[in-house]
């Protein structure tokens, strides 16, 4: 877990489509920057655009960290374990079968 990392998004469920903007200089080695603007152009976006996107990824995989992390305190390996093995020992259905 991060520490003082936030247990769930600033502003809760609010998209980020719908929240005001804030304004950020930034400095960056020049090498991260001409790599971005690549993939910025690649994408059809603006550098400013693709900024955030990347930064709404890093966010949202540490968001999704900290809440498994979380869940996982309350597990038992060993109980886990004894779910799975109850599984019962059937073919899948055809929808969840590997293609041959």
């Amino acid at each position: 877990m991060v520490p003082n990392a936030p247990t769930r998004p600033p502003g809760g469920t609010t998209p980020m489509t719908t929240t005001k903007k804030a304004r950020v200089s930034l400095n960056l080695p020049a090498s991260l920057k001409t790599a971005a603007e690549g993939y910025a152009r690649r994408d059809g976006v603006s550098l400013n655009q693709f900024i955030a996107m990347a930064l709404a990824e890093k966010i949202g995989a540490q968001g999704a960290a900290t809440f498994f992390a979380e869940r996982a305190r309350g597990g038992s390996a060993a109980a886990a374990i004894a779910f799975l093995r109850s599984a019962p020992d059937v073919p899948p259905e055809d929808q969840d079968a590997f293609a041959p």
